[in-house]
């Protein structure tokens, strides 16, 4: 469901390349650039185990196999810490497709949830910084792809390598945070955007605070931490997903939008602001879009599309439930009319609204009791809405 093109000006080295200096290799004599080959064996591979019986739900987890050098030199526990709940899962929801096994897309995506680690704990690895920093930046780098028009695909892209990146470095400056986040979208828009913006206009929307030689300086560094591993499942890739399969009709193109733009974006605007909560981490990508598709429509919907169990998403939908009761106040969101962008692909388009005023609202709401939830029969909004609302699901 990626719109990433082939055109990527920025070359993906796989984890085999050598670190050298490309115009440093260039100068050597053949003889001197010959390069050492590592065992295929020691690649980090991401496998499920122990294929389910048809039809059932599996009782097997994603397991990870590490270098045999890791094994060796760091103790098993720094996995655990960094494991995620809910990974159990059910054969993959998606239609037969002319293309590809289904099964062997579902694995890959749910491989990757595995793969690329997230947590809010990177905020311990630097004493300088606060979560609400965090929710500044997000929400400044949310402003700037509305402006440029890059696509949501891209934001959480660079959402994605800011929150990694930030989990491999230590004592972390505050001035460093816009570098680092500018950086992360110049790298993201080069992934996913067929045009993106030049490097001048990354820098120029810092107003001064980054110039064009740290971007650059900042790019290697966040490539080399993040081990050039830049293609997650983000929150929205996941959201798509869910989305299509529940409107998919018989004999549609799986690869054509069938579902509706205007639920699109709602959902969307919840999950921007629950993005920029760093509690947010604590769940899986498709966790929290499948939480955040419970909302706008019931558990038997979240089931079909995503083969997650309630116990699976019960403490995500609870976590979000003030998210939603705070934009469910707002003014529903339109869909935007961009140039130059067809409007099929409207909906695709990074929006921005006053989401700090709004974080603060859910924040506040937090404090408030929770009616008990159940799976059967709830969908929309938690807990009554006052006549004077409108329901999210409208």
């Amino acid at each position: 469901m990626s719109r990433r093109s082939e055109r990527v000006t920025l070359q993906v080295r796989d984890e085999n390349a050598p670190d050298v200096n490309v115009r440093m290799a260039r100068k050597r004599k053949p003889e001197q650039c010959s390069r050492k080959v590592p065992d295929a064996t020691k690649k980090q591979s991401y496998e499920i185990q122990n294929r389910w019986p048809e039809g059932e739900v599996s009782a097997c987890a994603l397991i990870e196999t590490p270098h045999k050098e890791q094994v060796e030199m760091t103790d098993v526990s720094c996995f655990k810490r960094y494991r995620f709940r809910n990974l159990f899962i059910k054969p993959s929801p998606l239609p037969c497709i002319s293309w590809a096994s289904s099964d062997d897309v579902w694995i890959k995506m749910l491989n990757k949830e595995l793969k690329y680690v997230h947590d809010k704990s990177f905020m311990e690895r630097h004493p300088n910084l606060q979560p609400k920093m965090r929710s500044i930046l997000l929400d400044w780098l949310l402003e700037v792809s509305e402006v440029y028009t890059l696509h949501r695909e891209t934001f959480y892209l660079a959402q994605d390598y800011f929150d990694r990146f930030m989990l491999t470095q230590e004592d972390v400056s505050k001035n460093r945070l816009q570098l680092i986040g500018i950086t992360s979208l110049f790298i993201a828009s080069k992934m996913e955007e067929i045009y993106p913006p030049k490097l001048q206009e990354f820098a120029y929307v810092t107003d001064g605070a980054c110039d064009e030689d740290e971007i650059l300086e900042m790019e290697l560094i966040l490539l080399k931490a993040l081990n050039w591993e830049l293609c997650p499942e983000t929150v929205v890739s996941w959201l798509k997903l869910y989305s299509q399969v529940d409107s998919l009709k018989d004999g549609s193109n799986f690869l054509i939008p069938q579902f509706s733009q205007d639920t699109f974006i709602q959902i969307t605007q919840l999950l921007d602001l629950c993005i920029l909560d760093i509690e947010s981490l604590d769940y899986h990508y498709g966790v929290l879009a499948a939480a955040a598709f419970w909302h706008f429509s019931s558990f038997d919907v979240v089931h079909k599309v995503s083969g997650l169990t309630w116990d699976s998403i019960e403490s995500c939908v609870r976590w979000m439930t003030p998210f939603v009761r705070t934009v469910s106040e707002c003014s529903q969101v339109q869909l935007k009319d961009f140039k130059k962008v067809a409007a099929e692909d409207s909906h695709n388009i990074q929006t921005h609204v006053d989401y700090l005023t709004m974080l603060n609202d859910a924040h506040l709401r937090q404090h408030e009791p929770l009616v008990p939830q159940s799976p059967v029969g709830v969908g929309g909004i938690l807990t009554p809405p006052k006549s004077t609302e409108k329901p999210l699901n409208q």
